[in-house]
């Protein structure tokens, strides 16, 4: 089960810091004193020594927000960030709330908001994204292949949420949360395992 709230800018920092631990079993002030080694360089070099290192993902973009400064979009409070989301929306904010009750039926997700979606992370990685796309409609980003011949049901492909997330479902109202939504978040939570 997981928490429906989504994280404070400073646990999905020791979240990431986490992973940059596993990853690679060195700590955050090992790579940053790597990197005071490696003199003035630019993020793009950095990245790519990083790659190089063998450090991806969310570590390395934690690297990168340690050492360039981070956006105001991730240090501002969540709250702040989703209300901004629905402001001229409100009522679609009860979608997101039902995708997230929904998502809190699986193990270990934790909710990360950004400026213009949120972020369902598993264990691993991000499994989906959650976008107010129009004034009526939501979007559920799912990181999965869209099966070949596409079934018939909402799921649709996209380019819209990234190429991450190749396959949406259109959410008009919470009722449309349903087991179709709930069985395509767990495929996609357990495709990133």
């Amino acid at each position: 089960m997981t928490d429906e709230q989504p994280l404070p800018w400073a646990e999905i920092r020791l979240w990431e810091i986490g992973m940059l631990q596993l990853a690679t079993g060195s700590g955050l002030e090992h790579w940053l004193a790597r990197i005071r080694e490696l003199g003035p360089v630019d993020e793009h070099a950095m990245r790519d020594w990083l790659t190089a290192e063998g450090v991806t993902g969310y570590p390395r973009s934690l690297l990168v927000h340690e050492t360039f400064g981070y956006p105001h979009s991730t240090v501002r409070a969540a709250d702040e960030l989703i209300d901004a989301q629905y402001a001229d929306r409100p009522t679609l904010r009860p979608i997101l709330d039902a995708v997230l009750l929904c998502a809190g039926e699986l193990d270990d997700v934790s909710i990360q908001t950004r400026t213009s979606h949120v972020a369902l992370t598993g264990p691993k990685r991000t499994f989906a994204v959650v976008q107010p796309t129009t004034r009526h409609r939501v979007d559920l980003g799912l990181r999965i292949e869209l099966p070949s011949p596409p079934p018939s049901t909402r799921l649709r492909s996209t380019t819209d949420l990234g190429a991450d997330f190749p396959a949406r479902i259109g959410l008009a109202s919470p009722a449309q949360v349903d087991a179709e939504v709930a069985a395509w978040l767990k495929h996609a939570y357990d495709a990133t395992l």
